[in-house]
């Protein structure tokens, strides 16, 4: 069976280690994978590595861009033409729209859409999440199934009309987290910069994700320089990268807190390391499941997110939820809930990635 997967940005996110984590662990002898892409980054690096087929799109970009977008649509036509698959499945909000009229227009036999986090949660003017709203229920309505990671995301879905009976609620899936020494996984979380020396009294915090403003960074600097008012040391490392990065810098630098905040980009491996750390920031303005929410969880320490996360998390002790684009709230939840206990073992796992895999070839198979 051939797979066509089709994604915006072959970065490293969320949905880019979701397409990775599938096409890698299809069963060769049932699907052949091919992975269509726009923007260039490290999934469409790790992908011929691993031996998967890719394709780019040059014309598909993130940002709306009428000339491009309309080329770049005519690019995922031919590739699905050129391709014939049995299956395309979407990932990403501006691919999957695109994706889901071209795949109708070429009769792909079964049109997957997964939800990394519905677009019209973001913190934006009603006109343009009016917009997008259109967009997604438009692309609902052109898929034959649609997959969501996240409770929420499953509600909002069943929402929208005629979506209802399409929407698959299959949550993310994890391998074993095997989690570092706490000394040797804090100096490791580095990557190639020199760790900072410590204190006794040094508040651990850490972060991993694509550096965009939907990840509500800037508001977790502004609560460390606030808590460097206080007399209280922190530490915070901010593991990933983006197009946010510099600018996170130079707000760090403005605040006068650029030695205690540190930037090693992308580290391999980064979730072992999390044992390193006291608390783990998600201060994210538009979520849903992220793999480092559950990977932090795994690793048995305090995590300290915002309300936009999946309300389904709410109940967990070892989850601090406060809400979004405040600074001084989460300043206030660090200097408290980074002093609780850690888990005394890590949480069971969730969803085995090997539950994820089956049910998501089930939908392929069907």
């Amino acid at each position: 069976m051939k797979v066509l997967y089709l994604i915006t940005k072959a970065t490293w996110g969320g949905a880019q280690r979701y397409v990775f984590d599938l096409v890698t662990n299809l069963p060769k002898e049932k699907f052949e994978p091919v992975v269509a892409y726009g923007t260039e980054g490290k999934l469409a690096r790790d992908l011929p590595a691993a031996g998967i087929k890719v394709r780019r799109l040059r014309s598909l970009a993130r940002d709306i861009a009428l000339f491009s977008d309309i080329q770049s649509f005519f690019e995922i036509l031919k590739v699905i033409r050129k391709n014939r698959p049995d299956v395309i499945h979407l990932n990403s909000s501006k691919a999957a729209a695109f994706g889901a009229l071209a795949a109708r227009i070429a009769g792909v036999p079964k049109i997957i859409f997964t939800v990394h986090g519905w677009p019209f949660k973001e913190r934006k003017n009603i006109l343009w999440r009016t917009f997008v709203y259109a967009a997604s229920w438009l692309t609902a309505l052109l898929s034959h199934e649609i997959v969501v990671v996240s409770g929420t995301d499953e509600r909002l879905g069943i929402r929208m009309w005629g979506a209802a009976k399409k929407i698959r609620f299959i949550p993310l899936g994890l391998e074993p987290l095997c989690t570092l020494p706490p000394a040797q996984a804090f100096r490791a979380m580095f990557g190639s910069l020199k760790p900072t020396p410590l204190q006794s009294a040094t508040l651990r915090l850490v972060s991993i994700g694509e550096l965009t403003a939907n990840k509500g960074l800037r508001h977790a600097i502004a609560a460390v320089a606030l808590l460097s008012e206080r007399g209280i040391d922190t530490v915070y490392v901010v593991v990933g990268e983006g197009e946010e990065r510099d600018t996170l810098k130079a707000y760090s630098e403005k605040l006068s807190v650029a030695d205690h905040v540190f930037f090693p980009g992308f580290v391999a491996g980064a979730a072992q390391n999390l044992s390193g750390f006291d608390t783990f920031l998600l201060p994210s303005v538009k979520e849903g499941t992220p793999y480092v929410l559950l990977e932090a969880l795994a690793a048995g320490i305090p995590i300290i997110a915002t309300s936009v996360i999946d309300t389904d998390f709410a109940g967990n002790p070892l989850v601090h939820i406060i809400p979004p684009a405040d600074s001084l709230v989460l300043a206030d939840a660090i200097a408290e809930f980074s002093r609780i206990p850690r888990a005394q073992s890590n949480e069971k796992n969730r969803s085995p990635l090997a539950e994820m895999l089956r049910r998501t070839t089930e939908l392929y198979l069907s």
